[in-house]
């Protein structure tokens, strides 16, 4: 045990930052592109069946879904990060009261989140957008997944976390992925085999639902082994025992972190909104692009993840020169992975879309007309990812840090001030075009901030540690 621990500390501490990144990151990596691949395994089998409709109405119901995550990372990567940085300090005992409230903070959230949807589903479904066409598709997805789920999603994201965070990543993506791996298996069962024709969302919800229940069971198990050698505990009494100011650290980085997604969420209910103005059949289209976008993110936000722990561990340990090597090492990486990836979007991005909806089967006339839009929208859209990564990395090193107050900033000004803005702006002058093209511009002006408020936290960090000595 002793011997894990040593292992564990050195990784964080002293193995070199390429591999220790390396370490950390491609177990994150892997999970986050099979965690992608199941989220987006719905769209693809639903896609078979040449409905725009259903298409239309899982983008719907994504934001909503998205909104787990949002929860999670209160507590997922509020409570993670201090876990870090106590581990770091040596507060071996506090972490453990961190990660007991942590967990159940979790549950509770979850519990109460899923109680609101369920009494509000069919107003929410009607602000987002669902039209007659699409309001039953979307009712059945969100109450099984949202509804029924939130409990087990939200409870694996935020163990998954807390489990990356003392080092364990290979077990938190081992859950995460076999999550994945079952979707992927389940959803064509559900759909096409035991579910009537036309209830193929019905199917899918179910088995996404199923898979993440499963992967929850086994990070429950693999936290409760991993408790024995790290800062992880389920002990209520530890929970109850948290310190006030733990409390407010937790919080400090936790609920920034959750606005950030949160505020992603809302503006992504502002994109659907107005396709859903245009029609369904852009409404579709902009669901498609938003599924395949998020390929090179779940690259990136797995880099940034694997990144968090390390820097997290060496600023509180205070081997600045360790945490600065890990940051920029892990902004190289990041960006190598927007930049290939335009280029790919940009040379298929018809065969991408295309992926997501049958032009054979059902209204073909509609499906041909919704993946000529996504095919414009991904190639006006993909330009932003590598400005979009720097908005991640920039935030999740503030957050590593413990900086809540400049990550809240920047998720504000990053959303409200540019993207927002950007998008009723474009639109209103060039329409679906000038939708898409709001993403790259919005998150460009909020890279340039986040880099400037980024330069400003290591600034006074490295002031407030001259002072020290």
């Amino acid at each position: 045990m002793k011997k894990r621990q040593v292992s564990k500390q050195a990784l964080f501490a002293t193995v070199p930052v390429p591999k220790a990144l390396l370490t950390m990151a491609i177990p994150t990596i892997i999970s986050q592109i099979i965690n992608l691949v199941y989220n987006m395994v719905d769209a693809f089998f639903i896609g078979r069946t040449g409905n725009s409709y259903m298409m239309a109405a899982t983008t719907l119901t994504l934001t909503m879904v998205m909104m787990n995550v949002a929860l999670s990372n209160l507590f997922g990567i509020g409570g993670g990060s201090l876990v870090a940085r106590l581990m770091g300090a040596g507060e071996t005992e506090d972490a453990k009261r961190v990660s007991a409230f942590a967990f159940y903070g979790a549950a509770a959230v979850a519990l109460g989140y899923s109680l609101l949807i369920g009494a509000f589903l069919d107003p929410v479904l009607r602000f987002l957008g669902a039209s007659e066409a699409t309001v039953d598709y979307a009712r059945s997805y969100a109450l099984i997944v949202v509804v029924i789920g939130g409990l087990p999603s939200i409870l694996s994201m935020t163990l998954a976390h807390l489990l990356r965070n003392t080092g364990f990543s290979s077990q938190a993506s081992l859950g995460l992925s076999m999550g994945g791996i079952l979707n992927v298996a389940l959803d064509p069962l559900f759909m096409f085999v035991l579910m009537p024709r036309g209830q193929e969302v019905t199917g899918a919800a179910l088995a996404t639902t199923i898979s993440n229940a499963a992967a929850c069971l086994y990070l429950l198990i693999a936290y409760r082994r991993a408790s024995a050698e790290a800062p992880l505990s389920f002990n209520p009494a530890r929970a109850r025992a948290l310190k006030r100011e733990r409390v407010r650290a937790l919080f400090a980085v936790g609920v920034p972190s959750a606005i950030l997604t949160g505020l992603f969420d809302v503006a992504n209910i502002c994109v659907n909104i107005l396709a859903a103005v245009h029609s369904d059949l852009v409404l579709a289209g902009m669901g498609i692009v938003m599924k395949v976008e998020r390929v090179p993110n779940a690259v990136n936000i797995g880099i940034c993840q694997g990144m968090l722990p390390i820097v997290a561990f060496n600023y509180s340990s205070g081997n600045r020169q360790r945490m600065r090597q890990t940051i920029d090492t892990a902004r190289k990486a990041g960006l190598a992975v927007s930049l290939a990836c335009i280029a790919l979007f940009e040379l298929f991005a018809s065969q991408a879309s295309r992926l997501f909806l049958s032009t054979s089967a059902g209204d073909v006339e509609a499906a041909a007309t919704t993946v000529a839009f996504a095919t414009l929208f991904l190639r006006i859209r993909c330009v932003a990812s590598p400005v979009q990564f720097i908005n991640y990395h920039t935030s999740y090193c503030m957050q590593a840090m413990g900086d809540g107050s400049k990550t809240m900033l920047h998720a504000f000004v990053r959303e409200l001030v540019f993207y927002i803005p950007f998008m009723f702006l474009l639109d209103r002058l060039f329409g679906e075009v000038g939708l898409a093209a709001a993403l790259p511009a919005g998150e460009t002006c909020g890279a340039l901030f986040a880099l400037w408020l980024l330069n400003r936290a290591l600034k006074d960090e490295k002031s407030a540690a001259q002072s020290a000595i």
